[in-house]
């Protein structure tokens, strides 16, 4: 594991009164990417193909800050629409799940892009959780596999294709040959108070993606990493945004805190996936919060 290099970090700031629906993850340290030598047994993990683009594992900084409870909901998506908040598809004017049975109101919204998530955050006056904010919710100061420690997966604890099937066995209605997504807090919730950090949807970050961090170099590295170009709106040379935590239609190889997948952020070319959703993040403010000395 690569140990954190200078800048020297801030004062860590408390974590006090998370905005509604919202939980406070802690400042500080922790270890983001696939380390080799912690997890030896890869079999249980997936081939090379399943943490590759995950290495080098290394200590990064992150500042305090809160994040969603749960994946945004259909019904809190159809809101934003029916508000005027949120835009449709602008190719056909449609928005969200082309699957049937995927828009119950506590479902976590699917089909969404990039932007249109983007653009959800903001209208609530938040945005995307940076890639490395996703990852420290979904695995903790410690580093550990899952955003409940390293005891392996299973369907108590997410939503996946395990040996039952796509969705742990559960189908959709009408049909027995697929799964479908699970209403948000289906399972119980982890580390931080969060829920379906793994599985359920795929989740969109902030960042543009890079082949691994290594090739993503200081920006990915430190304090507060932002991924190519520092989190810049346009990245010359970058052309996918990243979705994470694996989904119902996924196996366990794309279920685990580090594992990183790449795609168009219009999620259009060379087709549309179904798998996408996201959850919102926010800063914590040093204008309403007093520092505490970094740790």
């Amino acid at each position: 594991v690569t140990l954190l290099a200078a800048p020297e970090p801030p004062p860590i700031l408390p974590c006090t009164d998370p905005p509604a629906g919202m939980v406070c993850v802690p400042g500080g340290e922790f270890e983001r990417g696939f380390d080799r030598e912690r997890f030896p047994s890869r079999r249980r993990f997936g081939g090379r193909k399943a943490w590759a683009n995950a290495v080098p594992a290394e200590r990064v900084w992150l500042q305090t800050y809160f994040i969603d409870v749960d994946e945004v909901t259909f019904e809190a998506y159809e809101r934003c629409i029916t508000d005027g908040k949120c835009t449709a598809r602008p190719e056909d004017g449609r928005w969200g799940p082309r699957y049937t049975d995927f828009n119950r109101p506590r479902q976590p919204i699917t089909g969404i892009n990039w932007y249109q998530a983007d653009e959800f955050c903001r209208a609530y006056g938040k945005r995307l959780p940076t890639e490395a904010q996703w990852e420290k919710a979904a695995r903790g100061p410690e580093g550990e596999a899952y955003p409940w420690g390293d005891a392996p997966l299973d369907c108590s604890r997410a939503v996946y294709k395990s040996k039952k099937g796509r969705s742990c066995g559960v189908k959709k209605r009408g049909t027995a040959s697929i799964g479908r997504v699970i209403e948000v807090g289906s399972r119980p919730a982890h580390r931080y108070g969060t829920h379906d950090l793994i599985g359920n949807v795929e989740e969109w970050v902030e960042d543009w993606y890079s082949d691994d961090y290594g090739a993503c170099g200081p920006s990915c590295a430190g304090v507060e990493p932002k991924g190519p170009c520092d989190g810049a709106k346009e990245c010359p040379g970058h052309i996918y945004k990243i979705v994470r935590g694996g989904s119902w239609y996924y196996d366990h190889t794309h279920a685990t805190s580090w594992h990183r997948r790449p795609h168009y952020p219009d999620n259009r070319a060379p087709k549309r996936f179904h798998h996408f959703g996201f959850r919102c993040a926010k800063s914590a403010k040093s204008s309403t919060q007093t520092a505490v000395p970094s740790q």
